[in-house]
């Protein structure tokens, strides 16, 4: 892991501070584990809700867990402003997850990787999200490798990163 995300660095602090300043709307990245009990995904929900409400633009990928409560916080507040980039295709979704994202309107599916296993498929489709977004909110294990990954690559990218550890 980076050092910002353990000690602060003034390049962070000075994003961080801007990133407080700033009044306008912002895309912001919310991903996170697939394994969380239910009220933290009720938390996702509200915070997403919340940030939606305040006019910023959510990106998120389509697993259950945070990503599903991220989509319904979203979708309840104004659904335009929710992005869900899916690793694989929809059909390659869970089940649990497909009604959900069929009422998704700014849904982008992935058909061509779905020949590669979905830890590849996540990495890639992280990436993708990262790239369009201002700000990462992240919700991970210590051993969630997949979301860590995708922590230091959008430091890397310069990107404001917020990371909660659920142990």
């Amino acid at each position: 892991m980076s050092q910002s995300v353990d000690t602060p660095t003034l390049d962070t602090l000075a994003q961080e501070l801007a990133a407080i300043q700033q009044t306008s709307s912002k895309r912001i990245a919310i991903l996170g584990s697939r394994h969380v009990p239910i009220i933290h995904q009720q938390l996702i929900e509200m915070m997403s809700y919340a940030l939606v409400l305040a006019g910023n633009r959510v990106l998120t990928s389509g697993a259950t867990g945070t990503n599903a409560a991220v989509i319904k916080g979203a979708m309840r507040a104004d659904p335009n402003l929710l992005t869900v980039i899916l690793p694989q295709s929809l059909a390659r979704q869970p089940r649990e997850s497909q009604e959900q994202l069929k009422q998704v309107i700014h849904l982008i599916e992935k058909p061509e990787n779905d020949h590669l296993a979905l830890s590849e498929a996540s990495s890639l489709c992280n990436g993708e999200i990262i790239s369009r977004c201002q700000q990462l909110i992240c919700f991970a294990f210590h051993d969630s490798q997949t979301l860590l990954q995708t922590c230091v690559e959008a430091e890397d990218q310069h990107k404001l990163v917020t990371l909660f550890y659920f142990d």
